[in-house]
């Protein structure tokens, strides 16, 4: 995906750019926990996020010891560069797909979500 979408980002900062993006403003804490990292080293990494003008760090309006990251304008534009070469990858695997198939596809993915959604909130 990265190098689909010409950007120039370290890969394991990819998928907390994206995370940041889809729900930021974001915990740190919480970051760390969607990607399966420790804390400590999703910080650094947030830290280097921000110092590539892609996002940065503030404190949450509520409570002021959590430390959130948001995307910034930059940051934006390249998960928008992503998202588009995301589609055009999904073009080419379904130009060739049944409508049919296609509604079946997405209809399992998105009772796989509800299910996977559900077996996670009861492990809590």
């Amino acid at each position: 995906m990265i190098k689909a979408s010409t950007i120039n980002l370290d890969r394991a900062l990819f998928p907390l750019l994206v995370q940041i993006s889809r729900f930021g403003p974001i915990g740190v804490v919480e970051l760390a926990d969607r990607v399966g990292r420790d804390y400590t080293t999703v910080s650094r990494q947030v830290a280097k996020l921000e110092e590539a003008g892609l996002a940065q760090r503030q404190k949450n309006a509520k409570d002021k010891r959590i430390n959130e990251a948001v995307i910034t304008a930059v940051g934006k534009a390249m998960t928008d560069k992503i998202d588009a070469a995301r589609e055009e990858i999904y073009q080419k695997v379904f130009q060739h797909w049944q409508q049919d198939d296609r509604l079946q596809l997405e209809c399992l993915l998105k009772q796989f979500v509800i299910d996977f959604s559900s077996l996670e909130e009861r492990e809590k």
